[in-house]
């Protein structure tokens, strides 16, 4: 992966507004569980001949 697919200060604030707290790892894990999200939606668009990713493929 690399780089971080999510923004840490904006999960700490939706986070915040539910009253909880975020743990040092959770972010991380977070951006890792996205990056499976979209490599999941590539398969998909690609097994369905498409080059654009869709809300769908989620």
């Amino acid at each position: 992966m690399g780089e971080m697919l999510v923004v840490q200060s904006k999960v700490r604030e939706v986070a915040k507004e539910e009253d909880v707290n975020v743990g040092g790892d959770f972010v991380d894990s977070l951006s890792k569980k996205v990056e499976a999200m979209i490599k999941e939606a590539v398969n998909r668009a690609k097994a369905n001949g498409r080059k654009t990713l869709r809300g769908y493929d989620l």
